[in-house]
């Protein structure tokens, strides 16, 4: 039987890839059982480099945050019970574990500051670095309000996940989805992706989970401050803060026209400052 390489990903994920329809990831932290496959299938597809060798001190955590050598990174966040009494020793209660990876932001504050074009938007509505256009300048590293970007100490260039932009132009799934054995990891585009996220909510409070909610979706938590939606979007069940998200990401640029104008009123409160002291002198 022949492969048919630009039809694989309606094997894989159940979708075709289609330059001009809008395609992300979809993150059901509820199935994640923190196998850190998806880790692994994104630095070897990327040829991204192992972190050195050593314990975190943050649990079975070894790569401990998102860098720009890691472009998906597995948290595990262990919480413990408090025992009311104050005497008996604490216990464990859960495990929350979550794939993180860069957000694609529509729309996306990195490439907004990027002052060189090397941050684009592609034809599937992801948002790429291009390391023979970026000068290292690094303003696209504040810009982002989930600290994915980040500055290779090797190049100097920034770097950050593509969603296998490459694989996605040869119809192929994105490697860190592919490998997810439990689908906590779903890739397709946001259309599809985003009732069925909204119906998987439904179905854990059905079920007595009252606390999953939608991370980043059109109209839910994480889609704030100018930022619509998050094209790598998450089902949650505790804050934000408890995976290392803002509790309300917001866009610089939003904030530029009321930073300008505190700014000129700063300017023109001391000129008239100067004035009046200058003319107090004559």
């Amino acid at each position: 039987m022949s492969f048919d390489a630009p039809q694989e990903a309606r094997r894989t994920a159940g979708t075709g890839i289609e330059p001009g329809r809008d395609y992300g990831f979809f993150t059901d932290t509820s199935v994640c059982i923190g196998c850190k496959a998806c880790e692994v299938a994104c630095k070897e597809w990327n040829q991204l480099p192992a972190e050195e060798d050593g314990m975190s001190g943050m649990s079975y955590d070894n790569t401990v945050d998102l860098s720009a050598t890691t472009w998906r990174h597995v948290a595990f966040i262990e919480q413990m019970n408090h025992r009311p009494d104050g005497q008996t020793p604490d216990f464990q209660s859960r495990w929350l574990m979550s794939s993180d990876v860069c957000k694609h932001c529509d729309p996306a504050p990195c490439l907004e500051a990027c002052p060189t074009g090397a941050i684009f938007r592609t034809e599937f509505n992801t948002v790429v670095v291009q390391q023979d256009i970026c000068n290292g300048c690094g303003y696209c590293v504040p810009a982002c309000p989930f600290g994915v970007v980040d500055l290779d100490g090797v190049d100097g260039k920034a770097h950050k996940c593509t969603m296998c932009y490459d694989r996605l132009k040869g119809g192929l799934e994105p490697a860190c989805s592919k490998v997810c054995p439990t689908d906590s990891i779903q890739f397709g585009p946001l259309d599809e992706l985003i009732p069925r996220a909204e119906d998987r909510v439904a179905s854990l409070h059905d079920r007595g989970v009252e606390d999953a909610y939608l991370y980043g979706a059109p109209g839910h938590p994480g889609a704030t401050g100018g930022i619509e939606k998050l094209n790598a979007f998450f089902l949650l069940l505790d804050r934000p803060e408890v995976y290392n998200f803002p509790a309300a990401p917001s866009r610089p640029a939003e904030r530029i026209g009321l930073a300008l104008g505190t700014g000129l009123a700063t300017f023109a409160g001391l000129a008239l400052a100067a004035t009046a002291l200058l003319g107090n002198r004559r």
